[in-house]
């Protein structure tokens, strides 16, 4: 006991060159329904011991025999996830369901919001809880005129937003009375290079939002490269305009795992503090086809000027670096997580910083080997299962997370979380 005591405060102490701790996390543990497939999960807590996880659950589920595949499962904990109650459909649909988003909203740290895509991705979901999790209201906030995809949600008070991607499109469905009525807005109508895809989303103290996203170049000698955009809205989602963080390459071809090339190309999200400081945090690839990196910046000006751009992964060059992730809480308090190749296998690392970025902790690696799953390796895991995942951070400053693990694009795979701090 004396032993392991004394272990535990030297890995306390260990500092890197900054002078910040490396963030200490439990071993991953395997989430989401025994049977069937879970992947791109997403994740949010409130201060009051509640996590949540929401995923797609491919093949039957023994809670909802009758859902199709996939279709949204919920898995809660109440003790900050430590237990985990067992997955439960929270709106069970006669179409298939896609593309989760999960929120507690900022303002009150208590009030959940979800949202998914149904009928053949043509409805964007959102839905609410206003008692943890127990029963949820839910109402189409958008219906899209061809396929819609990945919605991301924002919310704050009475303002709830979802922005999803239909073709060369972003849209955002907006609504100001607590996400009973919604109206739809293009937040991009000058931009038509080739497809929008939405990353993350944020409304800040003051009302602003904003809205991360990647424009495709699909055609032509540059296909594949990409514009990373962060777009703003002063007025409650009525005008937008965008801000371009960075210019990508075109990302690594993916075909030995079963995927498009655009599966590990250029992504951004964003978050916002409680002071109002943004956070964004993409990849990026500097040569065609060549590995990506992970890029942060801030903006103190509502989004009106940004920092240079840093990396912040401690990877070599040439390896490859995707799934941005990033949250954020108490002033200066964000952490940012992401997945790369370093060695040899896919892993989930993270890093935190508590003054808004101008320091990190060392990097925490969150996979780890577990027995009696053969796409888990000493090294690794073979490849992400799902192209994002998600952390969120709950009111004792720990941060939590959950990202999707397989043998490729098309394999079975399984959810895993952590948690730390």
């Amino acid at each position: 006991m004396r032993a392991n005591f004394f272990k535990f405060l030297i890995l306390l102490m260990l500092v890197s060159a900054s002078g910040v701790a490396r963030a200490l996390f439990a071993p991953q543990q395997r989430l989401g329904a025994g049977l069937g497939d879970q992947w791109e999960p997403s994740i949010a807590a409130d201060a009051f011991g509640h996590v949540y996880i929401l995923y797609p659950q491919y093949s039957r589920a023994l809670d909802c025999r009758d859902c199709n595949s996939p279709h949204m499962l919920l898995q809660m904990s109440v003790d900050g996830g430590q237990t985990w109650q067992p997955p439960r459909a929270i709106s069970p649909a006669t179409s298939r369901q896609f593309d989760p988003q999960i929120t507690v909203d900022p303002a009150d740290r208590r009030i959940v919001y979800a949202s998914w895509l149904q009928n053949d991705k043509h409805d964007v979901v959102v839905a609410k809880s206003v008692d943890f999790g127990q029963s949820w209201s839910t109402v189409v906030a958008a219906r899209a005129t061809g396929e819609a995809d990945k919605p991301v949600l924002a919310v704050r008070g009475g303002d709830v937003y979802a922005a999803f991607s239909q073709g060369r499109s972003l849209i955002v469905a907006a609504s100001h009375d607590g996400g009973v009525t919604f109206f739809t807005k293009d937040v991009n109508p000058e931009f038509n290079p080739g497809s929008a895809q939405a990353g993350g989303s944020t409304v800040d103290p003051h009302g602003n939002v904003f809205v991360a996203w990647t424009g495709y170049v699909l055609r032509g000698p540059s296909k594949g490269s990409a514009i990373l955009y962060v777009s703003k809205s002063g007025d409650a989602g009525a005008t937008w305009s965008p801000t371009a963080l960075d210019i990508s390459s075109a990302p690594p071809g993916c075909a030995r795992f079963k995927c498009s090339w655009q599966f590990l190309g250029p992504q951004i999200t964003v978050t916002s503090d409680a002071a109002g400081t943004l956070y964004a945090l993409w990849n990026a690839g500097r040569g065609a086809l060549q590995p990506q990196r992970i890029y942060f910046a801030s903006s103190t000006t509502a989004g009106d000027t940004w920092s240079q751009k840093s990396a912040v992964s401690s990877a070599a060059a040439g390896v490859e670096q995707a799934f941005p992730s990033i949250a954020a809480s108490d002033p200066g308090d964000v952490w940012i997580a992401w997945m790369d190749t370093r060695r040899g296998y896919w892993n989930t690392y993270s890093r935190n910083s508590t003054n808004g970025g101008a320091n990190w902790s060392r990097e925490s690696k969150l996979s780890n080997y577990r027995r009696g799953y053969s796409y888990i390796h000493r090294s690794g895991f073979d490849f992400p299962f799902g192209d994002y995942f998600g952390i969120a951070i709950d009111g004792d400053a720990q941060m939590h997370a959950v990202w999707g693990e397989g043998w490729n694009f098309d394999s079975p795979g399984s959810i895993w979380y952590a948690s730390g701090k």
